[in-house]
């Protein structure tokens, strides 16, 4: 027999738009990234077959490092891009649909003699 559903933990808000200090800042959210992206690559080397899973890692510590910073009701998306240093170019370009009242992004880049990393962080609100 199923057992009863307990009280849900959170009542529905009904809200549309986040609260002010909830709201998604790019400011703050480049901080983060730029600390996360110091402390985990000032003394890496290129080394393209432990790259996949350095992209996941970091990809992952920023996504928490943004939840701990309280944006309550956002999906975040957090791209990253690691390349071997050797005085190319490289352009990224991301098109996204959505309410520029409440989502936004930001980005950061860190370089050192041998790799690069481009890291995209999206904030989407959940209505």
């Amino acid at each position: 027999m199923a057992e009863p559903l307990g009280r849900p933990s959170h009542e529905n808000s009904y809200s549309l738009r986040p609260a002010f200090q909830h709201k998604f800042r790019s400011s703050a959210v480049k901080e983060c990234i730029h600390a996360i992206l110091k402390e985990n690559l000032a003394n890496v080397q290129y080394n393209p077959e432990e790259t996949p899973e350095l992209t996941r890692f970091l990809s992952e510590t920023i996504k928490d490092g943004l939840k701990a910073e309280g944006f309550h009701r956002y999906k975040m998306v957090v791209q990253v891009v690691i390349g071997e240093q050797r005085g190319e170019g490289v352009n990224m370009a991301a098109r996204c649909f959505w309410d520029a009242d409440t989502d936004n992004y930001a980005q950061d880049v860190f370089m050192n003699d041998s790799l690069f990393c481009v890291v995209a962080a999206f904030g989407c609100f959940y209505y």
